[in-house]
């Protein structure tokens, strides 16, 4: 599964505002996020460009890596 790591989150709120954001791109179908790791675990029933999770992410206030 294609993984993105993420700069900045810090509480649990961070981990569900990332999970509702990669959640809602069309060909993503489940997402696991590690607010520990900064890492967020992505599942696609289609392939979803990179730039597009990288640009979801930012849309929240998030850096990715």
């Amino acid at each position: 599964m294609p993984s993105i790591r993420i700069k900045g989150m810090r509480c649990r709120h961070c981990v569900g505002s990332v999970t509702e954001a990669l959640a809602a791109i069309d060909g993503i179908v489940s997402v696991a996020v590690n607010l520990e790791t900064g890492e967020a675990i992505y599942q696609e029933s289609k392939p979803v460009a990179r730039e597009a999770v990288a640009a979801a992410i930012a849309r929240i206030g998030f850096e990715t890596e």
